[in-house]
């Protein structure tokens, strides 16, 4: 997917990412170890002094797990995003929206070696070619954990009447404050009348 998409890789809402240089987890956890403040923020973000990686046989440090559709009296629309084979299903699948409706989007990852600083979700929603959104949600900043992570969007409501009605592309990506792509995909929903 082409950067241009998404416009200059920048930092959401005004966050600005520290330049200094990249720690490791376990660099983290010995650092100012006497300081009982800053020893309870890092155990909350998973860093505790002899931890250090979770799950070594995957190499990736961030592992996104699903992203689902939530919305008030159904069941969640969940998109698998966990291997190579879910997302080339994506291809073939479309989500169906009800047209008006509230709904928020939810993910769940797991982060395995390092802190994450600054994960963030983007996404272009195109009609006929044409840019008609753009998301950019702050996830935070994660240590690496056995537990699984889940992170709600604020809720939205799908656009209504004849002309929302129709198929819709998106490009999602989930990048971090070092500008690295986590995972990038396509997918494409319709918003309908009715539920299928």
């Amino acid at each position: 997917m082409a950067d241009d998409d998404f416009g200059p890789l920048t930092s959401a809402n005004g966050y600005k990412a520290s330049s200094s240089a990249k720690k490791t987890a376990a660099e983290m956890a010995e650092m100012d170890a006497a300081d009982e403040s800053l020893k309870k923020w890092k155990e909350s973000l998973g860093i505790k002094a002899g931890g250090g990686a979770v799950n070594t046989s995957d190499p990736r440090n961030v592992v996104l797990l699903s992203i689902a559709m939530e919305s008030t009296g159904r069941p969640d629309v969940v998109i698998p995003l966990d291997s190579p084979a879910a997302i080339e299903n994506l291809n073939s699948q479309v989500m169906t929206i009800k047209e008006g409706v509230e709904y928020r989007l939810k993910v769940k990852f797991r982060v395995n070696h390092d802190v994450v600083s600054g994960l963030r979700y983007l996404h272009i929603v195109k009609r006929s070619g044409l840019k008609v959104d753009k998301a950019d949600e702050m996830l935070g900043s994660y240590g690496p954990s056995a537990d699984v992570y889940e992170k709600k969007f604020p809720l939205e409501e799908a656009p209504s009447g004849l002309i929302a009605r129709g198929h819709y592309n998106v490009k999602s990506r989930f990048i971090d404050d070092d500008q690295h792509i986590h995972l990038e995909w396509a997918w494409s929903f319709d918003i309908k009348k009715e539920w299928d």
